[in-house]
């Protein structure tokens, strides 16, 4: 049985702070996508997390609060943190901060490491529902591992059954990528995942930025697998011509012809559109009359990183 869908009124999000506190599970939107929402205080609702998605457990998730105060509770919060979180905060980034001993974050939610992964959306419905809560929240995107991410309300419905007490409805998630991550526990700032939050504009208050290493024994964010964002169907990237059955999406005002089905990104070479377009496009296109998707060549600038880097999960070898 698909959860309920709830409008996000003031009434559905003071029952549904009332639900996070009992232990239950629940989904909301952001501006990014829709979360899988958690007690992240609460040992059990944190492994119900990881039940509901089947996600692995060695993978940490995103623990949402409302701003700097709650951050610094959390975990120690230094002056590049500080930084960051007044600068871009309420916005899609997430920062990998050392945890506090007494944060009372349970340890699964960041995978058993001494960091903690926070942030605060700048959606209306989530920030209300973390004040109603009154509580950190741990919440991974409503989808199962490895899936294309949810921006409706409708997709979370399609994933779970009765996992899930309700689905708070706040529309279409404008952002349509998940948070940047940026790792603050070492001498330079890492870009673990790109996101809402360019890399340009990161460059404007850090000034060295490093990309990760590859010989992670764990992952240190979330969106970190190599295989993720996975539709049913194969996935091909920088695709100039069609092959037989493939269905596109396509950016800018020409697509190669001889597609079954063509879906645009952006007509307008826009990828701020384009990132809000992109997980929906990726469901409408994942079915069995298609023998593949394929995917236009995107920009790697901008909110075009965050997208190819999601684009290169999608495409990755099925672990």
């Amino acid at each position: 049985m698909a959860p309920q869908i709830v409008p996000a009124t003031n009434d559905a999000i003071v029952d549904a702070a009332r639900l996070l506190r009992d232990g239950k599970l629940l989904s909301f939107p952001t501006e990014t996508v829709y979360g899988l929402g958690g007690d992240a205080t609460n040992d059990a609702a944190v492994a119900r997390i990881f039940a509901a998605k089947a996600r692995p457990r060695f993978n940490p998730l995103i623990v949402h609060i409302p701003g700097l105060t709650e951050a610094a509770a959390l975990a120690i919060v230094d002056e590049r943190a500080r930084l960051a979180i007044e600068r871009f905060w309420p916005r899609p980034l997430t920062l990998v901060l050392r945890r506090r001993r007494d944060s009372g974050v349970s340890l699964l939610a960041s995978a058993g490491l001494d960091t903690l992964a926070l942030r605060a959306p700048a959606h209306a419905v989530a920030r209300e529902l973390l004040r109603a809560a009154g509580r950190p929240v741990a919440a991974p995107s409503a989808n199962r591992s490895g899936r294309v991410s949810p921006t409706t309300a409708h997709h979370v419905a399609m994933d779970f059954d009765n996992e899930i007490a309700l689905i708070l409805d706040g529309g279409p998630s404008p952002v349509g990528v998940e948070s940047t991550v940026l790792d603050l526990t070492n001498a330079n700032p890492v870009l673990l995942r790109p996101g809402g939050v360019t890399l340009e504009a990161l460059h404007a208050v850090f000034d060295q930025i490093e990309l990760p290493g590859s010989g992670e024994s764990k992952p240190r964010s979330p969106g970190r697998l190599p295989s993720h964002y996975a539709p049913s169907l194969p996935v091909r990237l920088d695709a100039t011509s069609a092959r037989p059955g493939e269905a596109l999406l396509a950016i800018g005002p020409h697509a190669p012809p001889g597609f079954a089905e063509v879906l645009w990104l952006s007509i307008n070479d826009d990828l701020a559109e384009a990132a809000a377009n992109l997980f929906a496009m990726l469901r409408r296109l994942d079915r069995p009359e298609f023998t593949g998707i394929a995917v236009m060549p995107i920009p790697e600038e901008g909110l075009g990183r965050a997208i190819n880097d999601r684009l290169r999960r999608a495409a990755a070898p099925r672990t």
